[in-house]
């Protein structure tokens, strides 16, 4: 009988068939072996991810000899980026922080017009460059003027710096801010616990959802020992033990962070992190995840994409590894002489040339790290660094993957 109503749905739509009408067999439930589950499409949905644009128009842009990252073509790599995922048709884009260069109120102000133009919804939230002060100057925006700017992006109410937004049907989107400031307005990386409280009720108002939680810090680390070391650490909210707490309690899957400027995907007791690069730093990637739910489970498909050339770069790739390599000594020398390794400055010294372009192969993602010439300590650290945090029963990639939750 079903099969009889099928053929008889295939006959309305034409003798050409479901395809080209647009329905296809898959969509209504039947397979060549089998007939599922009838005229119950699968819940499906797909999103984009562009993390730390760091968006300068010219007339803001300083010179500094050891920044690394191009914010020079912040605006051409944000536009080439647009331009792809339009054709792409995402759902909605997320931008999980370091919207800007630093604050600065003609960053925000481009921006934010930009997004408006978008033909898909995007979702912000702040980052440490984004609102580098509690208050304004002439220089950048105060902390509370940042959802003023983004309110088509999330903050419908803008005297709240962090929000809850249904982006699908049974998907919530909880933006979370990660910037806070010391008694001495000292800008520190953590949630505070106000937000805490609010986010713990929105979780349980949403128990039957699927939630995707944005921050700017990283919550998991994506590099060994980055709760602790003095590189690492910055990177990551402070009080990250406690969000993870709450998060677990409410069966949360699901978090993108930025930050990092490194292509990575994290897990940690159920809890996967995925963390995408810098769009004005080498690998200059941006993602396009696809999201469907199959007999219960949700299965995240992740495809992650880069910036090779732009019309005043056209080996941009090439040039930003480079530019990468080139402010790499002092901070390899940095990582090797610091704890864990403590290694003594002319044992560094005759390893960093060696490491000319380590920081970059990290930011790209799934690399795999040996220097069987190094010290037995020096090389077991480096290797620690080949997809850190990663599952083994799980073999996930750092760039293109399929998460089932």
């Amino acid at each position: 009988m079903l099969l009889g109503i099928l053929r008889g749905v295939l006959f309305i739509l034409g003798e050409s068939g479901p395809e080209k009408s647009g329905l296809s067999l898959k969509y209504l439930g039947y397979s060549e072996k089998k007939l599922l589950v009838p005229w119950r499409p699968m819940k499906t949905f797909r999103f984009a991810v562009v993390s730390d644009p760091h968006i300068a128009v010219p007339e803001t842009i300083e010179p500094k000899a050891q920044r690394f990252h191009l914010v020079e073509i912040s605006q051409p790599a944000l536009e080439k980026a647009i331009a792809h995922l339009i054709t792409l048709k995402p759902d909605f884009l997320l931008i999980p922080g370091d919207l800007t260069q630093d604050g600065e109120p003609a960053n925000h102000a481009w921006l934010q017009q930009r997004l408006k133009e978008l033909p898909f919804p995007s979702y912000v939230i702040p980052g440490n460059h984004d609102v580098p002060s509690l208050t304004a100057s002439d220089r950048w925006i105060g902390f509370t003027d940042f959802p003023h700017y983004y309110t088509h992006c999330g903050y419908s109410d803008p005297q709240q710096i962090y929000y809850s937004q249904t982006v699908g049907e049974g998907v919530q989107l909880i933006g979370l801010n990660s910037n806070s400031f010391d008694a001495q307005g000292k800008q520190i990386g953590q949630v505070e616990k106000e937000q805490l409280i609010w986010l713990e009720s929105e979780l349980a108002r949403h128990s039957d959802k699927l939630i995707l939680v944005m921050i700017h810090h990283n919550v998991i680390e994506h590099l060994p020992g980055q709760s602790h070391h003095e590189l690492g650490r910055r990177y990551m909210l402070d009080n990250a033990p406690q969000l993870l707490k709450i998060l677990h309690r409410h069966g949360v899957q699901l978090i993108f962070t930025g930050h990092l400027h490194v292509q990575d995907i994290a897990h940690q007791g159920g809890i996967y992190e995925i963390t995408t690069g810098s769009l004005v730093s080498y690998p200059h990637p941006y993602r396009l995840i696809t999201a469907e739910e199959q007999d219960g489970q949700w299965h995240l498909q992740i495809e992650s994409y880069r910036i090779d050339t732009l019309d005043e770069f056209q080996d941009l790739a090439v040039f930003s590894r480079q530019f990468l390599g080139d402010r790499s000594h002092s901070f390899m020398l940095r990582l090797l002489m610091a704890p864990p390794l403590n290694l003594p400055q002319s044992l560094a010294e005759s390893m960093v040339p060696d490491l000319r372009y380590f920081w970059a192969e990290v930011a790209a993602g799934d690399q795999h790290f040996d220097f069987p010439h190094f010290p037995a300590p020096a090389r077991y650290f480096l290797q620690q660094f080949s997809r850190y945090n990663h599952p083994p029963h799980l073999h996930f990639e750092d760039n293109n993957t399929v998460l089932k939750l």
